[in-house]
């Protein structure tokens, strides 16, 4: 390589010699230039065959970089691929005008079911299978005896009919199956007074009303919403 360089050398130093002035000039700007597109095109044919190529110096070109937009799923061509949420919209409601579409459960459930611990499945089969259960708010009434405050909300016995194995967090499992639709924290109270009798002899609850002092019990319910219901039906065995 570097014999070829030289002998390249000698050329145009001789192309050179024997042009005068200006003349001398332009022919070594025209050679130079030569030089560099025929350098430009090996290094760009290098590159599209994995070829690395050194310079005079020893030294690697900079690698160029380039932005690749990322290929579609695979069986999916761009064009089938939703651009935009109207454009989302669209589709579903064109599935809904279709007689031929079935769609066998909700969409949502399959992400639902990655979101959900073990314990919560029992307490959601629990509330399929033996319906709303009781809860109670215990309230403190307020200095002169206007207004009340809270002293401890929610409290149930889910957790254990449920047979929770970690009771500990069955108000953080309440909480994520109300954020996923699946249950209400109603404000009404079950039918049978009877139901509240056991929960309200709970060592938890006795200590939340000995802390509130003169404090009462404000009886709730816990139940599933019509998507719980149709979650449960689905996906859990209920029998």
């Amino acid at each position: 390589m570097s014999e070829e360089r030289d002998s390249e050398r000698r050329d145009e130093e001789g192309l050179l010699e024997s042009a005068p002035g200006i003349a001398r000039l332009a022919v070594g700007a025209g050679l130079r230039t030569v030089r560099w597109a025929a350098e430009t095109s090996l290094r760009t044919g290098g590159k599209l065959i994995g070829v690395d190529l050194v310079s005079e110096n020893g030294a690697r070109p900079p690698e160029e970089t380039a932005e690749v937009a990322p290929s579609p799923p695979p069986g999916e061509s761009e064009a089938a691929q939703p651009r935009s949420l109207r454009e989302r919209g669209a589709a579903l409601l064109e599935l809904s005008s279709d007689v031929d579409y079935e769609e066998e459960f909700h969409p949502a459930y399959e992400r639902i079911l990655s979101q959900l611990a073990p314990d919560e499945a029992r307490i959601l089969r629990l509330l399929a299978t033996r319906g709303a259960q009781p809860a109670v708010d215990v309230r403190a009434s307020k200095s002169l005896g206007i207004g009340s405050e809270m002293v401890a909300p929610g409290l149930n016995m889910i957790g254990a009919e449920a047979g929770c194995r970690y009771l500990d967090r069955v108000p953080a499992y309440l909480n994520n199956l109300y954020r996923l639709g699946l249950i209400w924290f109603s404000r009404e109270p079950l039918e049978d007074p009877l139901d509240y009798q056991v929960l309200e002899a709970q060592p938890d609850v006795i200590e939340a009303k000995r802390k509130g002092g003169r404090a009462k019990t404000v009886r709730r319910s816990i139940m599933l919403t019509p998507f719980g219901e149709d979650f449960c039906r689905v996906c859990l065995p209920l029998a």
